[in-house]
C-alpha cells in the first residue's frame, strides 16, 4: 500500500509540474507584448497551481464556439454595409490634418468612413444628460436601441426606465443590451421584469456563467455605451446608465463625473451598425438596417459639413490593437499640445512611450485622473508610471472633484478623441470600446473649455516631491506595476 501512495504522489507531482511547464511554454510561444508574459509567467512560477487555473480562466482570448461561428457569418455583411457608406464621405479632402490619417487607418483595417455634415453637442453634468435622452425617447416615433456597461438602477436612471416603457406601449420598437456583470443590479432589480412585461427586448451580453468559466474568458466585457433613437439621434461618451447621485455612494470617492456627445446626422448609422454587431454577437438574430441614402446625403452648406466625425469601435471579431494604434497615431502627430482624461491609467508600453516622446519633443503633455479611484489595484499600479513621465515632463494631475470618469483626448486643441476607451490594458486589447475621433473646432473648443475646469479642480504632482514619497509606497508600487499588463 505504501508503495502505491509513493507512486500516486510521485505521479501527481509528475502531472502538475508537466501542466506547469506546458502552459508556461504555451505562453512562451505566444506572440504577445512581453510585459504580459513576463507577468503571467512571474505569478504561475510564483503561485504555480493558481496561476495556472487563472492563467485557463483569463490568459487567452476564448470567446466560445457559438460566438466564433456568428462573427464568422457576420462579418461579410457587415463589412459591405460599412463600405456602401463610403459615397457618403466624398468631402474628405477637407479634412484636418489630425483626422486624415486617423480616416485612413480606420477605413484600411476597418471599412468604416470618417462622415461628414453632422451636429455634435458636448452634454457635461449627469442629470442633464439622463433629462435629454429622456426626452427624446419620448420624442421617438419608431425605434430605441440602447447598450451600456453598467444600469444601476435610482434616481433620474428610472425616469429613463418609465420613457422606454412608454415608448413600447404607444408602438415603439425598443431593444436594451447590458453587459452582464456591470448591470447585475439592474437585472437583479424589479425594473428588468417591468421592461420585459411591457414588450421591451432585453439582452445579458458576456453573462457570467461559472459552470462554463473552462469554455469561454469570463473578463471580457461589453464597455461600449451608446444610444441610437429613430436612426436620427445618438449618444455615445464615458457615462453609464447610472444618475450619479444614487451610484457607490460608499465608496467614499464622490460622485462619478462623465460627459456624452449628442450626435445627428450621418455617423449615427454607424453607431446603429455597430449595435446591431452587438446585438447580433450576443443573440444571434440580424437586425442590421438597411441604409437609407437620405440620411447619408453629404450637405456642403450645413455648418459642420467640414468637420468629420470617425466611429472607431473595437472588440471581439474586429482588427486587434486598433484602439491603441489610433491613440498612438494622434500622439505622434501633435505639435503643440495633449491632454488626456482617464479614470483608470495602467498604460500599454508603446502608450507609455509615445507621451514620453511627445513631451521631450516640445508638446505640451496634461494628463488628468482621479485623486481617489475605486480600483485599489489600478490607483497602485498607475503609480508606478508617474516617475518616469514626470521626468520626461509630463504634467500628472489628481482631480479632487469626484471619481473623473471622463476619457478623452485632446489634440492641439482642434482635434478630440471621445468615448468609452480607458487608458489601460484591458480597454485597449480586451473589451469592446467604441470612440468618436472628432475634426471639429467648435467641438473640440468646448472640450477644451470643460477640461480647463478640470485642471482648476485639480492639483498637479511635484516632482520632486513625488520622489521623495516613502520606500513602502514605491515597493507596493514596484509589486503591482509587476502585474500591470493583467489589470
Amino acid at each position: 500500500m505504501s508503495q502505491f501512495y509513493q507512486f500516486a504522489t510521485l505521479a501527481l507531482l509528475a502531472g502538475y509540474w508537466i501542466v506547469v511547464a506546458g502552459v508556461s511554454l504555451r505562453i512562451v510561444l505566444k506572440r504577445r507584448p512581453f510585459g504580459v508574459s513576463l507577468a503571467w509567467l512571474l505569478l504561475i512560477f510564483i503561485i504555480p497551481l493558481f496561476g495556472v487555473i487563472v492563467y485557463l480562466l483569463f490568459g487567452e482570448l476564448n470567446i466560445g464556439r457559438e460566438r466564433k461561428r456568428r462573427i464568422g457569418a457576420m462579418t461579410i455583411p457587415f463589412e459591405q454595409w460599412y463600405r456602401s457608406l463610403l459615397h457618403a464621405a466624398e468631402m474628405g479632402k477637407t479634412m484636418g490634418q489630425h483626422a486624415r490619417p486617423l480616416h485612413e487607418l480606420s477605413l484600411r483595417r476597418l471599412g468604416i468612413p470618417a462622415l461628414m455634415g453632422n451636429d455634435l453637442e458636448l452634454i457635461e453634468n449627469c442629470q442633464e444628460i439622463l433629462r435629454r435622452i429622456t426626452q427624446d425617447i419620448r420624442d421617438a416615433r419608431e425605434s430605441v436601441q440602447m447598450e451600456f456597461y453598467i444600469w444601476h438602477p435610482g434616481g433620474l436612471a428610472n425616469e429613463v426606465a418609465n420613457a422606454l416603457i412608454e415608448a413600447r406601449q404607444r408602438g415603439v420598437q425598443v431593444r436594451v443590451l447590458l453587459d452582464g456583470a456591470g448591470s447585475r443590479d439592474f437585472f437583479n432589480s424589479l425594473w428588468a421584469y417591468k421592461m420585459e412585461s411591457a414588450g421591451i427586448e432585453i439582452v445579458k451580453a458576456l453573462g457570467v456563467n461559472p459552470l462554463r468559466m473552462f469554455l469561454r474568458r469570463m473578463d471580457l466585457r461589453q464597455h461600449r455605451k451608446i444610444v441610437v433613437i429613430d436612426q436620427q439621434i445618438a449618444y455615445t461618451g464615458s457615462m453609464n446608465l447610472v444618475d450619479s447621485r444614487y451610484f457607490k455612494q460608499s465608496a467614499g470617492i464622490g460622485q462619478w463625473v462623465d460627459i456624452m456627445i449628442r450626435i445627428t446626422g450621418p455617423s449615427v448609422l454607424s453607431l446603429q451598425a455597430l449595435q446591431a454587431w452587438d446585438w447580433e454577437y450576443e443573440t444571434g438574430s440580424r437586425i442590421l438596417l438597411e441604409i437609407d441614402p437620405h440620411r447619408l446625403q453629404a450637405r456642403p452648406n450645413h455648418e459642420h459639413a467640414g468637420h468629420s466625425v470617425q466611429v472607431i469601435p473595437s472588440g471581439q471579431g474586429l482588427p486587434e490593437n486598433l484602439i491603441q494604434q489610433v491613440l498612438l497615431l494622434s500622439i505622434y502627430h501633435a505639435r503643440k499640445s495633449i491632454i488626456l482624461t482617464s479614470p483608470y491609467f495602467v498604460p500599454s508600453e508603446q502608450l507609455l512611450d509615445a507621451l514620453r516622446t511627445a513631451a521631450q519633443s516640445g508638446v505640451e503633455v496634461k494628463l488628468i485622473i482621479p485623486d481617489k479611484n475605486d480600483s485599489f489595484m489600478v490607483e497602485w499600479a498607475s503609480r508606478a508610471f508617474f516617475s518616469e513621465l514626470l521626468r520626461a515632463g509630463v504634467g500628472i494631475y489628481r482631480f479632487n472633484g469626484g471619481l473623473l470618469h471622463t476619457k478623452s483626448m485632446l489634440i492641439d486643441g482642434d482635434h478630440c478623441i471621445i468615448g468609452t476607451v480607458n487608458l489601460d490594458i484591458r480597454s485597449l486589447l480586451l473589451n469592446s470600446e467604441v470612440s468618436l475621433a472628432v475634426d471639429d473646432p467648435e467641438l473640440c473648443h468646448k472640450l477644451e473649455q470643460l477640461l480647463q475646469r478640470y485642471l482648476a479642480q485639480s492639483h498637479r504632482l511635484d516632482d520632486v516631491h513625488w520622489a521623495n514619497r516613502p520606500l513602502w509606497k514605491k515597493l507596493v508600487e514596484q509589486f503591482f506595476y509587476t502585474f500591470a499588463p493583467l489589470l
